[in-house]
């Protein structure tokens, strides 16, 4: 099980994304199961890495909300992290997240929080956008859907916040960070919603 195997840079990133785990604890545990990204998981969650999951479902009540203006006053956002107690929210961590979420929602302009928030319209108009593309390039018929699935994590890794790559830190998404920072604190932390002022445009 110990013998080194090679690691792509992108096994790595997919295992902290799945997990939100640190970089040298995702290389560790694929290294320790043989490039096997399911028993990875089950590496870290049994080491206790996952903690942020057992927190996830709690009650949170808590938190902020934070404001944050970019570009001269062109953009604004707002956006509702909670957590579970007051101390939390005034602990400097927990600040510091809310910030760089706002930041990132700035910059990034999310239009869903998570896939779940994305309306089926929408959905089912992607997928045949992707569907036509596929058949023009003579793809076959059989590997249409593969392709088409494709297509739609990268759109959700666009359009979610929970998906998008930090901007700060593209190595793990909004969703990884998120992770961390319930480890950090020992706490359910939860981004509730989000809007997205740009001046002449209206709220996104």
């Amino acid at each position: 099980m110990g013998a080194m195997v090679e690691l792509s840079a992108n096994e790595v990133r997919t295992l902290r994304e799945k997990t939100g785990a640190g970089l040298m604890d995702c290389k560790k545990a694929l290294q320790e199961t043989g490039g096997d990204m399911e028993k990875a998981i089950e590496h870290l969650r049994k080491k206790g890495i996952m903690a942020a999951e057992k927190k996830v479902g709690r009650e949170a009540k808590q938190g902020a909300v934070t404001s944050y203006i970019h570009a001269g006053g062109k953009i604004g956002v707002l956006v509702e992290i909670n957590c579970e107690t007051d101390f939390v929210a005034r602990n400097e961590t927990f600040q510091n997240f809310t910030k760089d979420v706002a930041m990132h929602i700035a910059a990034a302009n999310p239009r869903y929080l998570k896939r779940d928030d994305v309306p089926a319209v929408e959905l089912a108009k992607e997928r045949e956008i992707y569907k036509e593309q596929a058949r023009q390039s003579g793809k076959p018929e059989n590997v249409l859907e593969k392709i088409v699935d494709g297509k739609l994590v990268k759109f959700y890794g666009e359009v979610c916040l929970l998906e998008q790559s930090f901007i700060k830190n593209p190595d793990i998404t909004i969703e990884a960070y998120l992770k961390e920072t319930i480890v950090k604190l020992g706490e359910n932390i939860l981004i509730t919603r989000f809007t997205r002022y740009e001046l002449g445009r209206g709220s996104t």
